[in-house]
């Protein structure tokens, strides 16, 4: 569409092109043409000026002709006075041409006069319409300059929107990826740490289970004298409670027979 319509702007602008062309060409000839008919007038009107000076040439001679009473100025009158109908004709003749030129002249005088009042109405009227267009375009311009710039206002305004929005979005994201880094890293540091206490613990392990391959028969002596040393203190032990018991014994014997007697019993002192 738009190639077309370029297309047909430039056709519209190459015929008005041609137009003005040929309406220049057309003042031209016509002013041309009104030259080439004056100069006929002015040609035919020297023709007719000597054919009437012929005329009256030839006039005098007959009358000077017709004066004389002679055989011979009788036949210089009849020549004489054909040489004035030849100049009459002749004057007549150019006359006519005359006329005719002048007829001619004054039609292409009035339709020039004609055309010249109709083009200075078209370019009056064309002024007036160029006038009104220059009206219109500034007018239309005024409203396209107001119309971008509430365009360019809009879409600023919406711009700015965007790019809060933008920002708000942004800014949302970062605070999800600082929590969600910050997540992540307690928990890589909770794995790092039970990894480590894990390890921690399978390396105490293996240093047990070392320490215990390596000190096996020393810890079967130790557990032997720990018996044996056991088995003796709980022997000691026995010997006491025993010994204990015999002398509480005694002291509850004696207590009894103190108070059979009536007299208090001795404190036996103990062992």
């Amino acid at each position: 569409m738009a190639a077309r319509k370029k297309t047909s702007v430039d056709a519209v602008a190459q015929l008005e092109k041609e137009l003005a062309q040929v309406k220049a060409q057309l003042s031209k000839a016509r002013t041309q043409q009104e030259t080439d008919a004056q100069k006929t007038v002015t040609a035919l009107t020297k023709e007719a000026t000597k054919a009437a000076t012929k005329v009256k040439s030839a006039r005098a001679k007959l009358a000077t002709a017709r004066k004389k009473k002679t055989p011979a100025a009788a036949k210089q009158a009849e020549a004489a006075k054909a040489a004035v109908n030849t100049a009459k004709a002749a004057h007549d003749t150019v006359k006519a041409d005359l006329a005719a030129a002048k007829q001619t002249l004054a039609e292409i005088k009035a339709a020039n006069k004609l055309a010249n009042e109709h083009d200075k109405a078209v370019a009056k009227a064309e002024a007036a319409m160029a006038k009104v267009q220059q009206a219109a375009a500034r007018k239309e311009a005024a409203r396209a300059k107001a119309a971008a710039k509430k365009a360019a206002a809009k879409a600023k305004a919406k711009a700015k929107k965007e790019a809060a929005r933008a920002r708000a979005a942004a800014k949302k994201l970062a605070a999800r990826q600082k929590v969600a880094a910050k997540k992540a890293a307690a928990k890589a540091k909770a794995k790092a740490k039970k990894a480590a206490a894990k390890a921690k613990a399978a390396t105490k392990k293996t240093t047990a289970k070392k320490k215990a391959a390596t000190k096996k028969p020393a810890t079967k002596k130790t557990a032997a004298r720990k018996s044996t040393a056991k088995k003796a203190a709980t022997k000691k032990t026995g010997t006491r409670k025993t010994a204990a018991k015999k002398t509480t014994a005694k002291k509850a014997a004696a207590k009894k027979a103190g108070a059979r007697r009536g007299r208090p019993a001795k404190a036996t002192p103990s062992a």
